[in-house]
């Protein structure tokens, strides 16, 4: 296989980070929503941490795909 193969392949595993970020992302809002439940009047304080935790988690997903997308670019000869 040749470099441009590999990198192909470590595009399409990078994005495996994605599903790894929507899991992580969907349970801070299940908890959030749960929490908010059980006392509605810390709306304003769980929604903010529950929106922070969020940020963390979508940082793996967003690094995942810019390392997708050098790979790509590099398969493609652009860079």
């Amino acid at each position: 296989m040749t470099v441009a193969a590999f990198a192909a392949l470590g595009a399409g595993i990078a994005m495996i980070a994605g599903i790894g970020a929507g899991i992580g992302q969907g349970y801070a809002a299940g908890k959030g929503v749960e929490a908010v439940g059980r006392q509605p009047e810390a709306r304003g304080p769980i929604t903010l941490t529950m929106l922070l935790g969020q940020a963390v988690a979508e940082t793996t997903g967003i690094y995942a795909l810019l390392i997708a997308f050098v790979l790509i670019g590099l398969v493609n000869g652009l860079i």
